[in-house]
């Protein structure tokens, strides 16, 4: 059969119903064979880099090797930065690009570009396929590569001339590649067992890899089995809901909780389980996010251990098996962790330590928005939100309550990313049977217009969502970060009396919007575009006028967070 059908096969095998992609010359003979094969549903997209943010989000939801296609040359280029996204946050990605004829690839041939060098140092495999027998099992591999340990993205790069031949391939006799799984050791969990029994101010720190490894139900059993407060990263945030009595939110210098950061100063051991220390969270200094603490350290990668703090213990294990093995080691024992002490004191910070939501001036302070988000939309909503200081205000104020529910670019932080991360989310809830499931992207004005075209993307095929702008006019964590310089320069886009017109974008695309300047305005807008999506079937925006000059909380270190607003 044609190669490029043997690769089809190969990939509806491993799961996948649907590529996000832009055909070209070069990739013609792979979308021959997917329109021969069938089965598995395809999408245009306006630019390749949307390709890849939509296969993250499709990825992010369910857990499966999200599809990106692209041709060659540019093409292939333009997947670069969500090859770096999905590296950066450990997301399972195949993207395919096409390639010049392999004879001409060494004299300049026309959009013949190394494109597997170009990306190695974002992928976990990237490889140029040089003989059509190899399609299948490289396609295996690269699934295979893309799943197992740390989650991440590959790249296959296949001449058009490769792609053109014909070999020997029985789908019938052709299976998947076995994935190795990261086993605890016995004596290691043990080990970690004791040194959380015996700390006074224990923590456990989940971190995305939790989710990753769907272990939130272990999470959630070994936390209430020893009744010890936990923390989780950004990337965790959502796999036990925000709101439970040991959740004692985020710490960090940016996305963090006041009473987080306290809790985790008077801790005295921290169980970290799939977290990989991002600076955001630690801070600058390391040595006060250390301190005197005991640090027991999980992660299925072991190069992550002792990358950026040197644990006591470190384990290289899969989450979701360690969970398991250290609930049922600590049921044996029959303890619990840290004491009743310990627990009224996370619960009184809490309580006391918190940021005040409820302003009602004009032009609008953003915690308020957050305090309209939680109070809208119900808790099996999915949220896709990006970079800037809506990203931070959102760490700092939106409630998640479900793993896979709250999605966000965490290390990378490409501006863009929501519009075609939400029509990936929602594509892959389709293909789970919940296609009526609510999609939010909350975006800032300045990177909703760096992959704004994909809008066509959702009107073309029908694909609704909510977006939730918050408009301050600026580049809003650009201005507040050029304030430690003493200046204020080539960050303000606005012009002539309200700037970009954000709602005429949508209707550009064939897509609607409301603009709103006013508290009191902004739910009755979001209950507007709830209904609006769903009776057009396509995005709608909700832009809210902000304070322009508004900040964050924000420092160099987990005890130098500095407040901006009026507390409670």
């Amino acid at each position: 059969m044609p190669a490029m059908e043997a690769a089809v096969h190969v990939m509806k095998d491993e799961g996948v119903d649907i590529a996000f992609g832009c055909p070209g010359a070069a990739i013609l003979p792979l979308y021959q064979a997917m329109a021969r094969v069938g089965g598995i549903e395809h999408l245009i997209v306006r630019h390749e880099e949307g390709a890849t943010h939509m296969a993250d989000g499709w990825a992010r939801t369910n857990g499966r090797v999200g599809v990106a296609l692209a041709t060659s040359g540019p093409g292939a280029t333009n997947l670069v930065t969500g090859l770096y996204t999905a590296f950066a946050d450990s997301v399972p990605m195949l993207c395919v690009s096409g390639q010049a004829v392999s004879a001409k690839l060494h004299q300049e041939a026309f959009q013949a570009v190394d494109i597997v060098d170009v990306v190695r140092p974002v992928t976990k495999w990237a490889v140029q396929v040089k003989e059509a027998a190899q399609v299948p099992w490289v396609f295996r591999e690269a699934f295979r590569t893309a799943r197992e340990g740390r989650p991440g993205p590959v790249l296959v790069d296949i001449p058009v001339d490769v792609a053109r031949r014909e070999i020997l391939y029985d789908a019938a006799a052709d299976t998947r590649l076995p994935l190795r799984t990261a086993e605890p050791h016995p004596p290691a969990v043990a080990a970690a067992l004791e040194l959380l029994l015996a700390a006074e101010r224990p923590l456990v720190l989940a971190g995305g890899g939790v989710i990753l490894a769907d272990a939130a139900d272990e999470l959630r059993a070994l936390v209430e089995h020893l009744r010890v407060p936990f923390q989780v990263t950004l990337m965790g945030k959502g796999v036990i809901e925000d709101d439970h009595e040991l959740n004692m939110g985020t710490t960090g210098i940016q996305t963090c909780q006041r009473y987080a950061n306290a809790s985790f100063l008077e801790s005295d051991f921290v169980l970290a389980v799939g977290a990989r220390f991002g600076d955001r969270h630690t801070g600058a200094d390391t040595a006060v996010y250390k301190g005197a603490r005991t640090f027991v350290h999980v992660d299925v990668e072991p190069t992550q251990l002792g990358r950026v703090i040197e644990p006591d213990l470190g384990v290289v294990a899969d989450a979701k098996l360690f969970l398991a093995a250290l609930l049922e080691a600590a049921k044996r024992r029959g303890a619990t962790a840290g004491g009743a002490p310990w627990r009224d004191r996370c619960r009184h910070l809490k309580r006391t330590l918190t940021r005040r939501e409820d302003f009602d001036t004009v032009p609008v302070k953003a915690p308020r928005v957050y305090k309209e988000i939680n109070e809208t939309f119900g808790e099996d909503t999915y949220f896709v939100t990006a970079i800037g200081l809506y990203q931070i205000w959102g760490g700092q104020h939106q409630k998640a309550h479900r793993p896979r529910h709250y999605q966000v670019c965490g290390q990378a932080g490409p501006l863009g990313w929501e519009i075609p991360a939400a029509i990936g989310v929602k594509k892959a809830l389709e293909g789970m049977g919940r296609g009526g499931t609510e999609v939010v992207g909350v975006v800032g004005d300045y990177g909703f217009q760096y992959m704004v075209e994909e809008l066509a993307v959702a009107a073309q095929y029908e694909v609704p969502c909510v977006l939730i702008m918050l408009n301050n006019e600026y580049l809003g964590l650009i201005r507040q970060a050029s304030i430690g310089y003493g200046m204020n320069y080539q960050v303000d886009v606005h012009y002539d009396e309200t700037g970009t017109d954000n709602v005429g974008l949508m209707r550009a695309y064939g897509c609607s919007g409301r603009r709103v300047t006013g508290p009191a305005d902004i739910r009755p807008a979001l209950e507007w575009a709830r209904k609006e999506a769903v009776s057009t079937s396509r995005p709608v925006l909700v832009e809210i006028m902000i304070e322009r000059e508004a900040n964050t909380p924000h420092g160099p270190d987990i005890d130098a967070v500095e407040e901006f607003e009026p507390l409670p």
